[in-house]
């Protein structure tokens, strides 16, 4: 029997390319659905030729995205589902824009004071928002997204209320009519958030009930907070929420261009550009 040195057909080598670590990976899959998304449906070859791949490399990229919900393949192309999936998925989410999330919740952590009750909503950043507050204390917490409720559960200082309601895989929350009639029964000192999309000086979201339980936090609050990269003013989507004009004080990270941070400040909000950070 001959031993074989070269690779095992069905490798990265057989592929023609060379073996790549797990991040570089998940960074082009990121990039391959918010290409996809972007353009609604793409080729195969087109994908292979814009990210410097070969086609199985994408093919296998393609695989994964469909796994999580992001995309569809059919006939050679890839085709982007639904814009509420794409949002909806957390791991997506938290991955996508990280130093950008960190530098707009270690902005708005500034904000918060000893004793105040702080609502949080199902974004991602607001998970970086409260890993920054922990040695803020006494703190009370109120959220419906079950990953900021982890991130804080065995913090002392922190009173962690846990909004009910039916829980949703698609997002990690509590969502439903329960939720709503929870939140509106309760008042905060501060309302914390951010949005999918801004669109002509306004908050907008893909899902209707998240944008429900979005604007019932903004309405139980006496201060609100939003915070948004720079992607945000890029985007869109389906069901508005509320103006930028209604909230005391909007965050961005350093990408915003200057005339979109001046534009809001005309609506008469103080803005705040968060510093960059590293790590």
């Amino acid at each position: 029997m001959i031993a074989s040195t070269g690779p095992a057909q069905g490798t990265e080598e057989m592929d023609g390319q060379s073996a790549e670590p797990e991040g570089g990976n998940k960074q082009r899959q990121r990039s391959i659905a918010q290409y996809v998304i972007a353009h609604g449906s793409v080729a195969v070859a087109t994908l292979a030729k814009r990210f410097d791949v070969s086609a199985m490399t994408i093919r296998r990229d393609l695989v994964e995205l469909e796994t999580v919900g992001i995309l569809r393949r059919s006939h050679g192309k890839a085709t982007a589902v639904s814009t509420r999936l794409f949002e909806s998925s957390t791991e997506y989410r938290l991955d996508e824009n990280r130093l950008a999330k960190l530098a707009l919740g270690r902005a708005a952590a500034t904000f918060i004071q000893p004793g105040q009750a702080v609502f949080l909503d199902d974004s991602t950043t607001g998970i970086f928002f409260a890993n920054e507050i922990k040695g803020i204390s006494p703190l009370t917490v109120i959220t419906n997204f079950d990953a900021v409720a982890q991130a804080l559960k065995h913090e002392p200082g922190i009173a962690l209320n846990l909004v009910g309601g039916k829980y949703q895989e698609w997002c990690d929350a509590y969502q439903d009519g329960q939720t709503v009639e929870t939140i509106r029964r309760m008042r905060a000192d501060v309302f914390v958030m951010s949005t999918a999309a801004v669109i002509d000086n306004a908050c907008f979201h893909q899902a209707v009930e998240t944008g429900l339980i979005k604007q019932a936090m903004f309405e139980s609050s006496r201060q609100r907070i939003l915070y948004v990269d720079h992607t945000k003013f890029e985007r869109r989507a389906l069901h508005m929420m509320m103006p930028l004009s209604a909230f005391d004080v909007v965050i961005v990270d350093s990408a915003t261009p200057t005339e979109t941070v001046e534009g809001i400040r005309h609506l008469g909000v103080e803005v705040v550009v968060a510093p960059d950070v590293t790590a």
